[in-house]
């Protein structure tokens, strides 16, 4: 019929044609080479997401101790309680947000929230205001990674997941360990504030600038792929959030891992820096240490991620956990820079097997249309660690000594990996994306 558009079909490759004269020169479609650009945007923007939670790793630790008088460990990590309150849900409401809205928006308001973050950390007069500050980089926080990871899951569709978390997670905590070591060496030359936090002002800006200006959104592309692939019936909100926490078998015991590996994160970056310094390293070797643990990890989790693509992703996890709880008991029994360099290094390690995996595997098991949700559902769970581990490691160090702290948090994350090991299965050839 004269006039008429043509209709929309999708292309074996991936591709959209026959949307008007634009789209047939420019089709959408999916995969990791075909959106390089944009991944690579993504990847950049992560990597400002990375920093600016790193310029906490090092000095907050010890700015709670020698600014505010702070004795008791449960105190000290208040900050990392109120971080992962605030982060666990703004990641749920920015999965949902996401499907309901757009990627973009979600990612702009996240800069947004974190603008106020670099001049409370450098001028709080009070701790109370540091906690204020916390509050706002964990909301910060959880919808800025939050879309950064999804945005990503959306341009490479189905293939080679795991090799775009790796590189989401490389980018970001290699940031975050660039970050903790040069605000530990400001620290170490002018003091502990405000000079290290000026380095915010300059991450803050230039990933809100990015996101404003350069990134598209890709909610066109998750449509596509529910196009291309059949998207099965959509889940209520209340059934994604519980289908990912308790009742469907493989998220539930990736979440559960995804849990007591920010619990033991958190764990690391409220007690580690006070273990370094009280045996008797200086400020400039607790910086190193502090950021040699993330650098670790980010290094190599491009490696893991993508060999969990082939090898499946429980191997990653179970040995991952099984590793990273070995170091920690590394640092208990360490009291030197090389014993703790040599945990550090094991710790990251460990974490890099573990953390994109995990997020590639959420991605396996949920579809298109409900993917945002149960990643926001997942990463609630996963940052809720830094809650538990808080209270956790806090508590623990104050009544059974630092040591006693360790070992607990050591003993659940052994733990945690064995539950993996025991319910996470792999699906017969065929079956719809609803389980790993």
């Amino acid at each position: 019929m004269a006039g008429r558009r043509p209709a929309r079909r999708a292309r074996p490759g991936g591709g959209v044609t026959g949307i008007g004269p634009a789209r047939r020169l420019s089709p959408l479609r999916l995969g990791l080479g075909a959106n390089a650009a944009q991944f690579t945007l993504l990847v950049l923007v992560n990597a400002l997401v990375g920093a600016v939670a790193g310029l906490e790793r090092t000095v907050l630790p010890l700015i709670a101790e020698r600014d505010f008088a702070l004795a008791a460990h449960a105190a000290v990590l208040s900050f990392i309680l109120v971080f992962g309150v605030t982060k666990a849900l703004a990641n749920y409401w920015a999965g949902r947000l996401a499907d309901r809205l757009d990627r973009k928006r979600v990612l702009v308001a996240g800069w947004l929230l974190a603008t106020p973050v670099p001049f409370l950390l450098m001028w709080a007069p009070t701790w109370n205001w540091i906690l204020a500050a916390n509050a706002l980089l964990g909301a910060s926080q959880g919808l800025t990674w939050s879309m950064t990871v999804l945005m990503k899951l959306d341009l490479v569709g189905r293939e080679r997941r795991g090799l775009a978390m790796g590189l989401n997670e490389s980018a970001g905590y290699l940031a975050v360990a660039a970050s903790a070591w040069a605000t530990g060496w400001i620290a170490s030359v002018y003091g502990l504030r405000p000079e290290p936090f000026y380095l915010g002002l300059v991450f803050v800006g230039a990933g809100l600038a990015a996101s404003l200006v350069l990134v598209r959104d890709t909610t066109p592309h998750v449509r596509l792929e529910a196009a291309l692939h059949g998207e099965p019936h959509r889940a209520g909100a209340g059934g994604v959030f519980w289908r990912t926490t308790l009742k469907d078998r493989n998220l539930s015991s990736l979440t559960q891992a995804g849990l007591v590996n920010n619990l033991n994160d958190a764990m690391a970056w409220g007690l580690f820096p006070l273990v370094f310094a009280r045996a008797g390293l200086q400020l400039t070797e607790v910086g190193l240490l502090a950021a040699l643990y993330p650098a670790t990890w980010g290094l190599t989790q491009t490696v893991t991620g993508a060999l969990s693509d082939r090898a499946g992703r429980r191997p990653f996890i179970v040995g991952g956990m099984v590793v990273q709880a070995g170091a920690i008991v590394l640092v208990a029994l360490s009291d030197d820079f090389r014993g703790f360099a040599a945990a550090s290094v094991l710790l990251g390690l460990g974490t890099a097997a573990v953390y994109p995996t995990l997020l590639a595997g959420v991605a396996d098991a949920s579809a298109p249309g409900w993917r945002g949700e149960a990643v926001g559902a997942y990463r609630f769970w996963r940052d809720s660690g830094y809650v538990f581990g808080a209270i956790i490691a806090g508590a623990g160090a104050d009544l059974a000594g630092v040591n006693g702290a360790l070992y607990l948090v050591a003993a659940m994350t052994l733990a945690s990996g064995l539950i993996v090991a025991a319910r996470l299965r792999r699906p017969p050839e065929g079956t719809p994306p609803l389980t790993v």
